[in-house]
């Protein structure tokens, strides 16, 4: 079945599929030359589907097998959330449109970042890009769905990223030994468990009214979660207030404002300080001089 789903207009899909390394990220997949982008969901009654998301008019076009009106539902709650389809970035827009560096944000309608189907898919990738090179965090992040995701019925060797009571019911050390997660795997263990006893309600920040101080707080909460990650993961809340400062970001701006030479983090806030609560989205969508 296929169906749309419209976006707060500007919206463009492709900037949003390209807007960070998401995409290449199990149980994502992408098909350039068809430009649609695969994810493998697990609804809340366990059924397991593949979604193919294309760009439609003003929207997401979503081809998937034929689904109850209820997951049908389902379904359309989880790509609205995943594209950000509600989101409004008229003022982002506003604040930038006379800075140079940010002069086609709107025309590509830039601003929403690609998200995972729940928060804590997103928590548990975070973690596994800390302290790590780009192409081990893709192993990880792909072994973990292989060991512990639900397959598609019709197709096994596609699994759903893992549920928390999954990742629960393993071990610190078999996600040390199996998924190659190094340190990390206490964090991710005490997370999942976190969330599937109830004792966490992660998913409810999603929707918190908390400020993004109380909510960076909450975040900081998070085993495995420190200054960085709590910045890119309220990015991807809709939470701009904060810059994700890592060893990437500390190049962007040397390259920008000086010369290649080592700087701090605090060179990288002094040069966003003035965007205020959009310096996350300046940051993200700016137009880098150094291009690796």
């Amino acid at each position: 079945m296929k169906f749309t789903l419209p976006a707060h207009r500007p919206f463009n899909f492709l900037s949003v599929v390209n807007s960070h390394g998401w995409r290449q990220l199990a149980p994502f997949s992408y098909e350039e030359d068809a430009y649609t982008l695969a994810y493998i969901l697990r609804l809340s009654n366990g059924r397991v589907v593949e979604l193919k998301l294309r760009d439609g008019v003003e929207g997401v076009l979503v081809e998937t097998e034929k689904l109850a009106k209820t997951e049908r539902k389902e379904v359309a709650e989880k790509v609205t959330w995943m594209f950000g389809l509600d989101m409004d970035f008229s003022l982002f827009y506003i604040a930038s449109r006379l800075e140079p560096k940010l002069a086609s944000v709107k025309k590509r309608a830039l601003g929403r970042v690609l998200r995972s189907p729940t928060l804590f898919e997103d928590v548990i990738k975070t973690i596994l890009t800390t302290n790590t090179l780009w192409g081990a965090t893709k192993n990880m992040t792909l072994k973990l769905v292989n060991e512990l995701g639900e397959p598609l019925q019709d197709d096994t060797t596609k699994k759903a990223f893992p549920t928390p009571e999954a990742i629960a019911a393993s071990s610190p050390g078999s996600l040390k030994e199996k998924i190659r997660v190094g340190y990390r795997a206490s964090a991710i263990h005490e997370l999942a468990v976190r969330v599937a006893s109830g004792q966490f309600d992660l998913e409810a920040l999603k929707t918190s009214e908390l400020s993004t101080l109380e909510l960076r707080k909450e975040l900081l909460t998070i085993n495995g979660v420190g200054p960085y990650a709590a910045a890119n993961l309220l990015l991807i809340l809709g939470r701009s207030d904060f810059i994700p400062i890592d060893s990437w970001a500390l190049k962007l701006v040397s390259y920008e404002w000086y010369s290649g030479e080592p700087i701090t983090a605090r060179e990288v806030e002094k040069r966003f300080e003035k965007w205020g609560e959009f310096k996350g989205l300046a940051f993200w969508f700016w137009d880098w001089k150094y291009n690796e």
